[in-house]
């Protein structure tokens, strides 16, 4: 049986799970609450980026994505940041969806799969 790994175990979740060559990322938001999209969108993408290499990875091995938005509108904002980062020939399988955020300053939450 694999082993699972838990980086940053709280009492609700861990921000990554690591299991049989996959790592799993909790969904991260900015801690700049007052930042335009692009500002959260990047500090998110930074933080994922630790995590991932953290745990072994980095974001040429993603597998999926999930992006959260609090509105719509600020869908091109958003990908025009994402688009900067994820690597050439490495875009994962991506949902993008509306959602009200666990807090209002929060513009942006994204959640990520990736291989080992």
């Amino acid at each position: 049986m694999s082993e699972i790994r838990r980086l940053h175990p709280e009492t609700r979740y861990s921000d990554a799970v690591i299991h049989g060559g996959t790592v799993y990322l909790a969904g991260q938001v900015a801690d700049t609450l007052t930042g335009s999209v692009t500002v959260q969108t990047q500090e998110v993408l930074a933080t994922i980026d630790r995590l991932l290499a953290e745990a072994g990875t980095d974001k040429a091995r993603l597998l999926t994505a999930t992006v959260y938005l609090t509105h719509m509108s600020d869908y091109a904002e958003m990908n025009a940041v994402w688009d900067a980062w994820v690597a050439p020939g490495g875009a994962p399988a991506r949902a993008c969806v509306e959602a009200r955020m666990a807090r209002p300053e929060y513009r942006v939450e994204i959640q990520v799969i990736a291989a080992l």
